[in-house]
């Protein structure tokens, strides 16, 4: 292999230097911008961190210095742009981003943990103005050192944990309450559902809908079917032949997510089960009023989620205001809406 195409060693973060020294993100911007109020053996510790580690903090400590100054940008996480979902959000908060003439750098989730923290990084670096994340780590705390005090933060999709910040996401446990109580009121009383890892907040959110249809309905939840962490269509194809091939299988599935829908019809026409065993996705699918049935789905907004966020953010910037970093910020519930175009409507063989 050649010099030229040996492979980067990857960039040493400055979280990584923190941790390696014991010491928060915010003590090791104090001592790389040479700021007051360090004890001289912690900032002997972070410089010697440093060295071993091989950071090279001139090329972004001026970067770590805020100022008044705007950028004209705002950075964007969410789940994966290349879902048709993230891509509708992504486009609804650049339509209100480009009247202000502000640009949006996007990045994808791809529910990895260290992935959020990467790109938060990257984001505060290029010295955004604001950021709209979507989120999967256990907790935001990091962002109280992370992000700067002036950086407004607006959670999309899905609840943070351990920060305060507004947030806009959909109604998950009211659509998925939706669509479990649209099946057991065309009689089918033995349902499955497919979910993403249950790490993920709205697939916790949606089990929680799922199963308090069953209980108002008197259905045990013992009588149901929960498979999780099926993370692409693959999986949830595969689970769904599975569980149609098990004695007492279902005949009605809830799926959790789009590719999990997507999965889940692929499986039953291959069975030849789509006209005998019922489906409601959640969020809407491509070409699924094409499909013989159509597919019935509980549609997020995601339209009206990207706007709202965008709004939202613009709003904070313009005021200057920030959450308490104490307080319990209230989510903006989005409501979703039941179309029924077949699928979901397919009543049981046996009542």
């Amino acid at each position: 292999m050649t010099p030229l195409s040996m492979p980067k060693p990857p960039r040493i973060t400055i979280r990584e230097v923190a941790q390696h020294a014991g010491v928060g993100i915010k003590t090791v911007s104090r001592v790389i911008n040479d700021e007051p109020n360090v004890a001289p053996a912690t900032a002997a510790r972070v410089r010697a961190s440093i060295e071993e580690l091989r950071w090279e903090p001139d090329a972004h400590a001026a970067n770590l210095r805020r100022t008044t100054t705007r950028t004209r940008s705002v950075g964007l996480l969410l789940g994966s742009v290349a879902n048709p979902f993230a891509a509708t959000i992504h486009r609804a908060i650049e339509d209100i981003a480009i009247h202000r003439d502000v640009a949006v750098f996007a990045s994808s989730l791809d529910d990895d943990p260290e992935r959020e923290i990467a790109a938060v990084e990257a984001f505060v670096r290029r010295k955004v103005d604001g950021l709209i994340l979507t989120c999967v780590a256990e907790s935001q705390a990091y962002l109280a050192e992370l992000v700067p005090p002036e950086m407004p933060v607006v959670f999309i999709d899905r609840e943070p944990a351990g920060y305060a910040a507004d947030t806009v996401h959909s109604d998950n446990v009211g659509g998925a309450r939706l669509a479990a109580r649209h099946l057991l009121g065309f009689g089918h009383r033995r349902l499955a559902l497919l979910i993403d890892r249950r790490g993920i907040w709205t697939a916790r959110e949606r089990e929680r809908g799922f199963l308090a249809a069953l209980d108002e309905f008197g259905v045990p939840a013992s009588d149901a079917t929960i498979v999780a962490d099926l993370s692409d269509q693959d999986a949830a194809e595969r689970a769904v032949l599975a569980l149609l091939g098990a004695p007492d299988a279902p005949t009605a599935i809830v799926s959790g997510q789009n590719l999990i829908t997507v999965g889940a019809v692929h499986a039953l026409r291959k069975l030849g089960h789509h006209r005998d065993i019922a489906l409601i996705g959640f969020d809407d699918v491509e070409l699924a009023d094409l499909m013989e049935p159509g597919i019935s789905v509980v549609a997020q907004r995601p339209q009206e989620l990207g706007r709202m966020a965008a709004e939202r953010l613009f709003a904070l910037l313009d005021s200057g205001e920030r959450p308490d970093p104490a307080a319990v910020v209230e989510p903006v519930v989005v409501p979703v809406d039941l179309i029924p175009r077949g699928s979901g409507e397919i009543r049981p063989a046996r009542v």
